[in-house]
């Protein structure tokens, strides 16, 4: 089951299975978002993050991946039993999503004025005047200089931060309950980053909106997240309250990932690098997916697959780190 969360609840993806080809994406896959809460889903690229993100909207590639087991619920919303109605009616209104590459999710033919207009009229019923004010109104927000003639412009006449502060303009733009942010910042410099990420912040906590966090940049999960899942081939491999998870992380995974931070390292020493690779589907070993890298392993390890044990710290590890006193 989900991990309970101190937050009113939201969305609730339970037991979701994702395969492609037969093999495997995700395997079996909990997670819970509150009313108002950030999550953080971290691990390397390849894990299954992107995935999950996109499943909550019902956006993977049908064919060839399907899903084939578990449910995903959004307030009383099956999203799983959704029509495409139903569909079109939730994505850009009540869930938004900022995506990883903004040139192809923008259109080349239509000013970015008209694109983010039509994401407001699409669900608000508004003039074309008033959906274009509200769209230089959010294209301020996200620091685009001179938003009105900005208006104007065409997606190839913007640079690549620009064009992704554009996307995350017109997720914002019907202040969705819940936003999917898929590496919403990585175009950006540190200085738009370190705004954006406050915009989303500030947004959360006046208007209750929760956020789904995807990033490999661990100082902003521990700086803005609430909670944060790790994930490891496919599963969830921990979860825990983030301040909790960053001072103890249980999973030798999580471990390694927190000793790659520049931060943690003495100054002009290499960075810990993670020795071999994620396993791609239908190569995932048998018993914990990843004993093969693990420098703790022991012999139940490459046999038998644990389970995700814990209340609010959760972790999937038969030899994991000393779990903190409560």
């Amino acid at each position: 089951m989900p991990t309970p969360s101190s937050f009113p609840p939201l969305l609730a993806i339970e037991g979701l299975e994702i395969a492609a080809h037969g093999r495997p994406i995700l395997e079996g896959v909990n997670l819970t978002i509150g009313a108002g809460e950030m999550v953080g889903l971290v691990g390397e690229s390849g894990c299954g993050k992107s995935v999950t993100a996109l499943s909550i909207m019902r956006l993977i590639a049908e064919p060839p991946m399907r899903i084939t087991g578990g449910s995903i619920r959004f307030k009383d919303k099956d999203i799983l039993g959704l029509d495409e109605k139903g569909l079109e009616a939730l994505r850009g209104d009540e869930i938004a999503m900022i995506f990883q590459e903004p040139m192809t999710s923008l259109n080349p033919v239509f000013s970015i004025g008209d694109q983010i207009a039509e994401t407001v009229r699409l669900h608000r019923p508004v003039s074309r005047r008033d959906a274009l004010d509200r769209a230089a109104e959010l294209l301020g927000r996200v620091g685009i200089p001179s938003p009105k003639a900005a208006l104007e412009r065409f997606p190839h006449q913007l640079s690549g931060g620009q064009r992704q502060r554009v996307m995350i303009a017109m997720a914002l733009a019907c202040d969705p309950e819940l936003l999917v942010a898929d590496e919403p910042t990585t175009a950006l410099d540190v200085t738009v980053q370190a705004q954006i990420l406050e915009l989303i912040d500030d947004l959360r906590r006046e208007k209750g909106m929760a956020v789904l966090l995807i990033t490999h940049d661990l100082g902003v999960v521990s700086s803005y997240c609430d909670r944060v899942a790790v994930m490891y081939g496919g599963r969830i491999v921990e979860e825990a309250p983030a301040e909790q998870l960053f001072a103890h992380p249980m999973h030798r995974y999580t471990e390694a990932l927190l000793r790659t931070i520049p931060a943690s390292n003495p100054p002009g020493t290499a960075l810990p690098a993670i020795p071999g690779t994620v396993p791609p589907p239908g190569k995932r070993p048998k018993g914990c997916t990843y004993h093969p890298r693990c420098h703790a392993m022991i012999g139940v390890c490459a046999e038998t697959l644990p389970e995700l044990e814990g209340e609010a710290h959760k972790v999937r590890c038969w030899n994991p780190a000393e779990r903190p006193a409560p």
